[in-house]
């Protein structure tokens, strides 16, 4: 048994997971499929006169697994019932690669087979409620969560945020103890962009460890408070916070959940439907940062502001639950 980077060990008296991740030679369950794959989905993230995708997703048989490739040679195959896992990497890629994969689009593709709604956003602790950034690529929420977590803000997860409702109250679900971040947003954070470790030596990203001695992990799920909606960096008037009306948000929301193109047409209505029950309980705002890195800290204070603000508000206005 060997540790995954990036994940705390269990207590020896902990529940034992219920996913396992296999490496090293194919096992038989990968090697022995009783039918050919199918090629169920294509994904790009790069111009589209590339000629081989970046991502491709197979399913073996009748749902047996499904084959996660990608173009650097990594793969992973995922059993139907999504608790076996086995991943592979060809070189220059590393333990390291694997587990960054294992963390972030594997585990998200586990929990969309699972039928669990994430944002695709940063989600940090204020004041007893889960504060979800969500955006784009580059719209800086990660930036943005760990200056958080540097003022002493514990954080719930980064880039997948699993959403849990349960006695009609959506909670955030902690992902696992770390903030990645590029050197540039290292720098404008700490002053040095090799002041953090790096998360694989082929990949250049680094990463915010919450292990307590800069930053703080929070391991227990809270209810959803807010959602600031990342919008692109202005130099004018921002940072500062836009009111949006539910349909507006309700859009925005639906466009920003993870690995949504998974998604059948039933699988989308319930998932609406979902979303709609956030938005009757969950404040959501845009939030516009400003281009100016110097103003990282404003944008700080402005989320700590408005969030303490908004949730004071929306407790003294709840309508008291009776047993």
């Amino acid at each position: 048994m060997a540790s995954i980077p990036g994940l705390q060990p269990l207590a020896h008296d902990a529940v034992p997971g219920d996913i396992f991740l296999e490496t090293g030679l194919e096992p038989d369950w990968v090697e022995h499929p009783s039918s050919p794959p199918r090629q169920v989905a294509s994904r790009h993230t790069q111009s589209e006169d590339v000629g081989e995708p970046v991502f491709t997703l197979s399913e073996q048989g009748n749902a047996e697994a499904y084959i996660l490739s990608y173009i650097d040679g990594t793969r992973f195959v995922v059993d139907g019932a999504t608790r076996r896992i086995w991943g592979t990497v060809q070189p220059p890629n590393t333990p390291e690669d694997l587990a960054t994969y294992f963390l972030g689009p594997i585990l998200g593709f586990v929990l969309r087979k699972r039928h669990v709604t994430s944002l695709h956003a940063s989600c940090v602790a204020i004041g007893g409620h889960a504060v979800a950034l969500c955006g784009g690529a580059g719209f800086g929420k990660s930036t943005t969560a760990a200056a958080l977590a540097l003022r002493g803000y514990p954080i719930l997860a980064e880039d997948i945020v699993p959403l849990d409702e349960s006695a009609g109250t959506i909670h955030a679900v902690p992902g696992y103890p770390r903030v990645c971040l590029w050197p540039d947003a290292v720098e404008k954070l700490l002053g040095n962009a090799e002041a953090l470790p790096e998360l694989t030596a082929e990949w250049g990203k680094r990463y915010l460890a919450l292990d307590g001695a800069r930053a703080t992990f929070c391991q227990e799920k809270l209810p959803l408070g807010m959602i600031y909606l990342f919008a692109p960096r202005d130099s004018e008037d921002a940072p500062r916070v836009v009111q949006l009306r539910p349909r507006e948000v309700l859009l925005e929301l639906v466009q920003n959940t993870y690995m949504n193109w998974l998604l059948d047409r039933q699988q989308r209505a319930v998932e609406f439907d979902m979303l709609s029950r956030l938005v009757g309980q969950v404040v959501v705002r845009r939030i516009v940062p400003s281009s100016d890195a110097a103003r990282l800290g404003a944008l700080c204070s402005l989320i700590e502001e408005d969030a303490a603000r908004a949730l004071a508000e929306k407790h003294a206005t709840s309508p008291i639950r009776r047993p």
